[in-house]
């Protein structure tokens, strides 16, 4: 069962001059949950992770770490919390597991625990078989992964991952994200940055949307679009289908719109997995011809333009090439 919140921010900001960097932004992070900053370069999400791992001073507000004042008591809250920056924070001319060696010296590990959690760690990324190859000789997918091991080191409570996933091509991006999946599963807290939609809805339980330093919006894929009032689209393709199954299907719960033109039946509706059983059932019974079924459901991209009338792809890099882990919508 999750506990209170692991992360307590308030009303924080941080100016860099006229700039608003991080404008009076407010949010918690539950135990034991993945959540994620979604917002285009510049959003502010690099800047709040900042002031939670001591790097950055607010100019005001608070910042919370499992309880501990981030300013006021920065060395607590640092052996609390593990790091995956932006840029890759390795030696390139040290091993992987001599960069781990001075990682887990600087983070305070014990000598008697250490050589065996750097083995445990390069077994759970994947990479035990180049323990003893330097750094400069790593794909930068391989690189991040070696990160991602030094920032669990010292048994954090939170791991902080900033856009872990960029320049990389999918099948590692796949194999990244599959890796915060297990960590979570094993009761690590994830806070985890990203300009990919697709990483925000395969990987996080609740979503942040920030964009010009302000945050717009928080909670879960399905509380974000019902925000919007989006609505998922269920087109079915058939023969045999007339006017009396619109009839019989605009009375139901959640059916806000139901229509039927050229052998394509769509229905807008609220809650699709109440209304696609018992439509199914009914077209089957009635012996009609089913070539088709499509759902098309609400995603961030919807939410995202709503609230700030532009669109996150357009304001982020490259999309990913393909589905995150071969995420389903």
């Amino acid at each position: 069962m999750r506990e209170g919140p692991v992360i307590e921010v308030k009303n924080l900001v941080k100016r860099y001059g006229e700039l608003a960097a991080v404008d009076a932004v407010s949010f918690e992070v539950e135990r034991g949950e993945i959540f994620g900053l979604l917002g285009p370069n510049g959003a502010g999400k690099t800047t709040t992770i900042g002031v939670l791992s001591c790097l950055v001073k607010p100019t005001s507000g608070s910042a919370k770490v499992a309880g501990i004042d981030v300013t006021r008591d920065s060395l607590g809250a640092r052996s609390r919390i593990g790091v995956v920056p932006q840029e890759i924070a390795l030696y390139p001319t040290l091993s992987a597991r001599d960069n781990m060696l001075f990682w887990g010296r600087m983070y305070g590990v014990a000598e008697a625990e250490l050589a065996g959690r750097i083995d445990e760690l390069l077994e759970v990324v994947q990479l035990a078989g180049r323990a003893r190859d330097r750094i400069d000789t790593f794909s930068g997918g391989m690189k991040r992964r070696v990160n991602i091991a030094v920032g669990l080191l010292h048994r954090p409570e939170v791991l902080f991952l900033d856009e872990p996933t960029v320049g990389i091509d999918p099948q590692t991006r796949r194999s990244i994200l599959e890796l915060v999946k297990d960590l979570n599963d094993q009761g690590l807290t994830v806070l985890y940055t990203t300009h990919y939609l697709e990483e925000a809805e395969f990987l996080c339980d609740r979503i942040g949307i920030m964009d010009e330093g302000r945050m717009l919006a928080v909670g879960t894929k399905s509380e974000l679009t019902a925000l919007v009032g989006a609505e998922s689209v269920i087109t079915v393709r058939a023969d045999g289908m007339d006017a009396s199954l619109v009839n019989w299907l605009e009375p139901l719960e959640g059916v806000s719109d139901a229509a039927l033109g050229d052998g394509d039946l769509t229905v807008s509706v609220t809650t699709g997995s109440n209304v696609l059983p018992p439509l199914v059932e009914r077209l089957t019974s009635s012996g009609t011809s089913i070539h088709s079924i499509d759902v098309d459901v609400p995603n961030l991209e919807g939410v995202f333009l709503h609230l700030t009338g532009k669109s996150l792809r357009d304001e982020a890099d490259e999309a990913p090439a393909e589905d995150p882990a071969g995420a389903k919508p």
